[in-house]
């Protein structure tokens, strides 16, 4: 118990200030950013599937 309250403490003496490089609206800006690029790749391979239709109608006839 005594433990607990020297880590108690010792806890409420240090207090650490992060300074940050830019306002925290800008993680967000950055993390939306992120999502849409990726969102607009995978958005881009859309249908892929559809347009090799040719290949998956005749894949049982040259199969092992």
């Amino acid at each position: 118990m005594k433990f607990l309250q020297l880590f108690a403490q010792e806890a409420e003496g240090h207090t650490v200030h992060v300074v940050y490089p830019f306002p925290a609206v800008v993680f967000g800006i950055i993390a939306m950013t992120l999502f849409l690029g990726l969102a607009a790749v995978v958005w881009s391979y859309r249908d892929v599937a559809n347009r090799h239709d040719h290949k998956v109608k005749n894949s049982n006839q040259g199969s092992h």
